[in-house]
């Protein structure tokens, strides 16, 4: 995918957080909203932190169902990804961490009984860092 449509795919999802985050109803009304936004918004930001290194290969894409796996394989469906050694990306062990943070429980989240407002509220915070981390 073109950088420019993970540009895009990553404003609605900032879009969604801004509009959960400033309802005065809270964020449960978001829950699902929420689930599939940060999933998608963490699988843009690493496609976009991939192009951004030049390491991505033509026609690749990244499944947001691949972080529900360890994360030794992660790295290794990720190598297959990319052009260069998954080990020599910076704070690539610490993005897949978050990634798989984010992913632990979205499809009960998005699928399932409320939530927390503190467990939303701690998935949007993992989404932030993991956006300054990849600076996208």
């Amino acid at each position: 995918m073109r950088r420019e449509r993970h540009e895009e795919a990553l404003k609605e999802v900032l879009d969604e957080i801004e509009v959960a985050l400033n309802d005065k109803n809270g964020l449960l009304m978001h829950q699902r909203r929420l689930a599939f936004s940060l999933s998608l918004g963490a699988v843009n930001l690493l496609e976009l932190y991939f192009h951004k290194l030049d390491v991505m290969k033509e026609g690749s894409k990244i499944d947001h169902t691949w972080f529900k796996r360890k994360k030794e394989r992660v790295l290794e469906i990720l190598q297959k990804q990319i052009t260069s050694p998954i080990k020599s990306l910076e704070k690539i062990d610490e993005v897949v961490e978050i990634i798989c943070r984010i992913e632990l429980k979205r499809d009960d989240l998005a699928y399932g009984a409320p939530a927390s407002e503190t467990v939303l509220q701690d998935k949007i915070n993992l989404f932030f860092k993991l956006k300054e981390i990849v600076k996208c």
